[in-house]
């Protein structure tokens, strides 16, 4: 069977997965998950299915014994949900400003996750509205890091979803956001960052390198104290991390930022000081309706400094 036949119905706002089931050496169904899922133990996977918590593509529970036996079922699809051992919870919540019939928007806190991925699965704003709000058909339009703060817009109508995700394809989106980062009294601002960026060695970093521009970014600076200043960054790409990897390219590392220009160890967060980076405002007409949509997190940087990182005046 290679189509999709059926999809379990989520479970406190948490979708369940599916993997395809390609052809392979493997003995079994269990065999071919093990080492398809090489964080996931073999015991995991067993207590997963004696739960009933897998499914075949036409909803029937699979059991372990059927998991363990032969032959192994290639070309089929199997849907499972999935937990994280000891989830902690995130002490910061989202906050809804504004709803209709089509769209979300959600003022993210900083430190909670957009999707499901890694260690967060409960704790991250997709499954949270989808258990608070009841919307299993709720989906992100664009994401923002973890670490970063502000506005995320998600879909709530699969007949519209199309038209809201091309905005962002289009570059329809105006996007702005706030940074507290170093001051450059050398840097003639305002300017615009352009670069191609890539993959770095870490699959969590990304740098930029020679080639053909994929990534700009439209810099300026809004106040200036003493060794920090407060700038407002228009990117007009997309790419993954964009914004902090063009301002450490300018020699101003965003403030508090634990990927760069150092990479700080796995877990490690300070809720105290987060990154200083925040998606301010979203401003588009909406293809649904044709209104014109402007909307501003109301959450705020560490902006005046504090006493001991002012140094000096503007």
């Amino acid at each position: 069977m290679s189509q999709h036949a059926f999809r379990p119905s989520p479970r406190q706002g948490i979708g369940a997965s599916c993997v395809s089931l390609v052809p392979g050496p493997w003995h079994s169904l269990l065999d071919f998950l093990t080492q398809r899922f090489p964080g996931v133990d073999r015991a995991t996977w067993l207590a997963r299915l004696a739960r009933g918590d897998v499914f075949d593509a036409l909803g029937r529970v699979i059991s372990p014994e059927q998991a363990s036996a032969p032959p192994y079922p290639a070309h089929q699809h199997v849907y499972y949900f999935r937990e994280v051992p000891n989830e902690t919870r995130i002490p910061f919540d989202e906050v809804v400003l504004f709803e209709d019939a089509h769209l979300l928007v959600v003022d993210k806190p900083h430190f909670l996750p957009v999707v499901p991925s890694g260690g967060y699965l409960r704790e991250t704003v997709l499954v949270r509205l989808k258990h608070k709000l009841g919307l299993n058909d709720l989906v992100p339009i664009h994401r923002i890091d973890r670490d970063t703060a502000g506005l995320v817009m998600f879909s709530k109508q699969p007949t519209s979803r199309a038209a809201y995700s091309a905005l962002f394809s289009q570059h329809q989106v105006h996007k702005t956001y706030l940074a507290v980062a170093p001051w450059r009294a050398d840097l003639v601002l305002p300017l615009t960052r352009q670069s191609r960026m890539e993959a770095a060695g870490h699959f969590m970093l990304q740098h930029e390198v020679p080639g053909a521009v994929n990534a700009i970014t439209h810099i300026d600076v809004l106040e200036v104290r003493g060794q920090q200043a407060l700038y407002q960054l228009q990117p007009r790409t997309g790419q993954r991390h964009q914004l902090r990897v063009h301002m450490l390219g300018l020699g101003l590392p965003i403030c508090n930022d634990g990927l760069y220009p150092t990479l700080t160890p796995e877990g490690y967060a300070d809720p105290a000081n987060p990154l200083q980076l925040l998606a301010k405002e979203l401003v588009f007409t909406d293809p649904v309706t044709g209104q014109a949509r402007h909307f501003v997190s109301q959450r705020a940087l560490k902006w005046p400094p504090t006493q001991g990182t002012d140094t000096g005046a503007a």
